[in-house]
């Protein structure tokens, strides 16, 4: 029998080369608790049993032969993989521990409670294979762990456990999968002092994008009591997004995103009957409130990017927050699997030409689209009747669906997050899903038709009926270099991480209206006047919507510049043109509260719009509130990249009022290096362009409204649709005059119009104009990077 040393570890003497010996979780609490106390990563206290004390348990009883003569039998097809798992967890509980393993962990036990000042410390007991958190194979929830843990006969009940769920099911299916030999693999277990998350909260933490692999960004996962409902995807829990380089300079609001879960849940410390913990309901205070702070989730952001320095890796890590002290701890940390390894230099794009409708969305995993036929399975116990190939529905996931998930085509869910164990294992199978729908579970049926699609941003939706895909695959590092700058066109912050990989020049334009209708929400005039408001239902909803905000001003510019923030991070240091808001009076009608303040018009499509609105007593107010975004985005976030765009200004004169007010609400022209554009969408702007480039530091070409002014043709015309064209000789007339005049006063010029992601060809014309960059839609960068190429190569550029 081996020594009492052997058998039991504390977590200070272990580092990440022990992984042979306490598996890769509880090498890891090792590794921090050595080397990261001192950065301010705090990991709660203790101990772990050994590798070799597995092996000596399995040894004292002879199970290891039973072990292996059992999975013999299943892979012989001679046992189902319900009895063989069944089998080998019942060997295990029922065997007597080895006297010196009992004594050695009851004997750490106390010590660790000693240490804590508690009879009967509470502990985690948790799981830690030998081959487990590895660069390839995560085995996330493979095995188990049980919380507040009292007492040294429920702790020796509880490691034996966690001996016996190595042969999970879900392990054993694991195992096969990954191609591990079961009788190589051993189990640690480890015992720590429980934090009191089950007072503060808890949840996951990713260094990198999930489902981009962006890697400038921290996401967080939060909700109310122990972590588990967020591991295991039982909650829709809060989620944050933190910007990397700006926690790294340590000034300003890095936090790109908070978003509230409905967290309907938490699990608790049971003070009756013989559970340890219990999962209750949570207060309507607590779903409507955030679990973290805005200085505890940038805390926790630097802790994480701290572990991925140390480590050199992107990580998946598991904190929880001690309600009593206010104190955030890791308790896990391991590699992420996925986006980590991804082949980063190939972009494969889906495009859906043709759908049905739309049943229901949630949180995106993947980015692929795929259509099959529903099978709708509600219990675990069930999962014998999926059909292979169908798109597996269920309210929600634990590790012991595994089996079924690799068999599935893609999976819907009711509840769960971004970082939920149904997510990271969709990822690690490859398998696109949509989870956190809420209802799929009642709008959905058994062999109903539908498809799955995860490629329009960070909202997944399942559509009615097989849908029409286009899918496209393009090796990045076969992309030419270009003197001409190519820029992509971004207004979906939800969207915009997944275009990161692109090689481009930075976003040429961003359109703020998009933020503001589908996040913000409200037209700016009735939260400036909401007092004056007379829309009962509206002031209802703006009411609940700035719930929590000082002032329902700070709700607009808060909302607005961190959905900005988002596109801004994507490409940053390099430039991205914001275009103020553009909404004409009839879309400005449909924000909450809009219709009071906006007046009719017979053609919003040259009324009320762009700098005519800026500096009208009309909107003044609210064009304040756009430049207190823009000022925040660059000032308090740091995204000095950021460059205003005005647009519509139909003279030089409306350009020194639309200015003035800028200045006024603290974006001056030069300071701090902000620019400030226009767009050029109006023959006057390209008429009298010299004197628009006194007031801006540069163009850019919007060739619908052009196109749309100097032909006199309505763009949204079917009847004049053949005489809607950029290429018509009087507006190549216009583009060329505005580029060389443009020029001549030393002010840059690009094109963000619609013509070239059309038709890429038109490109060409643009670069023998002498453009300096060309901004287009994601999805048609690629080919006008290449037609950019070709034409620079023949007029020798």
């Amino acid at each position: 029998m081996p020594s009492t040393a052997a058998n039991v570890i504390w977590f200070e003497d272990l580092g990440r080369g022990d992984v042979g010996r306490v598996g890769g979780k509880n090498a890891s609490l090792g590794e921090m608790i050595a080397r990261l106390g001192q950065a301010g990563v705090r990991v709660p206290p203790g101990f772990a049993t050994t590798a070799d004390a597995f092996r000596a348990f399995l040894a004292a009883h002879g199970l290891g032969t039973r072990i292996a003569g059992t999975l013999a039998a299943f892979d012989a097809g001679k046992l189902s993989l319900d009895e063989t798992g069944r089998t080998v967890r019942k060997m295990i509980v029922a065997a007597d521990w080895p006297e010196d393993l009992r004594q050695a962990i009851v004997e750490n036990y106390a010590k660790l409670a000693a240490r804590a000042g508690v009879a009967d410390l509470p502990v985690a007991v948790r799981s830690s294979a030998t081959a487990e958190d590895l660069p390839d194979a995560s085995f996330a929830g493979q095995q188990e762990s049980f919380l507040n843990i009292r007492g040294k006969d429920a702790l020796l009940a509880a490691c034996k456990r966690c001996f016996a769920s190595l042969y999970t099911d879900r392990a054993i299916t694991y195992r096969n999968l990954k191609g591990f030999e079961h009788g190589k693999v051993a189990l640690s277990v480890g015992i720590q002092q429980m934090v009191r998350s089950d007072i503060g909260g808890a949840g996951v933490m990713f260094t990198i994008d999930t489902e981009s692999g962006f890697d400038k960004v921290v996401l967080i996962n939060a909700a109310w009591g122990l972590g588990e409902n967020v591991v295991q995807g039982a909650v829709d829990p809060d989620e944050y997004q933190v910007f990397k380089p700006a926690l790294a300079d340590g000034a300003g609001d890095p936090i790109l995103a908070k978003m509230l879960g409905a967290k309907e849940s938490k699990i608790i410390y049971a003070t009756r009957g013989e559970a340890v913990t219990r999962d209750v309901p949570t207060s309507r205070a607590e779903r409507r409130r955030f679990v973290l702070g805005d200085a505890e989730i940038v805390e926790l952001a630097r802790c994480g990017m701290t572990i991925e320095r140390h480590y050199g890796q992107p990580m998946d890590i598991e904190w929880a927050k001690d309600g009593e002290t206010g104190e955030i701890f890791i308790v896990q940390a391991r590699p992420e699997t996925v986006q980590s390894r991804a082949v980063q230099g190939t972009l494969r794009s889906y495009r859906i030409t043709s759908k049905g409708a739309r049943l229901l969305d949630g949180l995106s995993i993947g980015d692929a689209v795929v259509s099959g036929h529903v099978c709708l399975i509600e219990r675990a116990a069930d999962i014998g009747r999926f059909v292979d190939g169908s798109v597996l529905v269920t309210s929600t996931t634990d590790p012991d669906w595994v089996p079924v998930m690799k068999r599935a085509r893609a999976l819907v869910t009711d509840h769960g997050g971004r970082t939920s164990h149904a997510a990271i294992v969709s990822r690690e199978l490859g398998l696109p899903a949509i989870v956190g729908t809420g209802h799929a579970t009642e709008i959905l049926h058994d062999e109903q038709e539908v498809t799955v699609s995860c490629a329009e941003g960070e909202q997944g939706f399942v559509y009615e009926g097989t849908a029409e895909v286009e899918v496209t695959e393009t090796t990045l590092a076969e992309l030419p270099q270009t003197r001409t700058k190519v820029m992509v066109n971004l207004a979906n912050p939800a969207a915009a991480f997944r275009w990161w990989r692109l090689p481009a020049d930075g976003v040429g334009l961003a359109r703020m209206e998009f933020v503001v209708s589908n996040a913000v929400k409200v037209h700016p005039m009735a939260l400036v006047r909401f007092d004056e408001l007379t829309d009962g239902a509206a002031r209802n909803e703006i009411a609940a919507l700035t719930a929590g905000h000082a002032n329902r001003a700070d709700y607009f510019v808060e909302t607005l510049a961190r959905g900005l923030s988002r596109i801004a991070s994507v490409y940053h240091p390099q430039p991205v043109i914001i275009r103020m808001s553009d909404f004409k009076t009839n879309e400005y009608a449909n924000l909450l509260g809009g219709r009071q303040f906006e007046p009719d018009e017979e053609n919003p499509m040259i009324g009320f719009r762009g700098a005519s609105r800026y500096y009208s007593d009309a909107y003044r107010d609210g064009f304040a509130l756009e430049c207190q975004a823009i000022r925040h985005l660059r000032e308090a976030m740091g995204f000095r990249n950021v460059v205003a765009m005005i647009p519509f200004c139909r003279t030089p004169g409306e350009a020194e009022q639309v200015l003035a007010v800028m200045a006024e609400n603290g974006l001056k022209r030069g300071a701090e290096g902000l620019e400030i554009y226009v767009m050029c969408e109006i023959p006057s702007n390209v008429i009298l362009a010299d004197e628009f480039a006194r007031h801006f530091d540069g163009f850019s070409i919007g060739s619908n409204d052009l196109t749309q002014l100097t032909l006199g043709v309505d763009r949204d015309s079917e009847r004049l649709a053949s005489l809607f064209d950029e290429r018509d000789p009087a507006v190549q007339w216009m583009i060329r005059t505005v580029i060389e005049r443009a020029h001549e006063a030393g002010v840059k010029v690009g094109f963000c119009g619609q013509a070239p992601s059309n038709d890429p060809g038109f490109a060409r014309l643009l670069v023998e104009h002498g453009i300096d960059s060309i901004s287009v839609t994601p999805d048609s960068f690629l080919a006008v990077k290449q037609h950019v190429a070709a034409a620079e190569r023949e007029l020798g550029r």
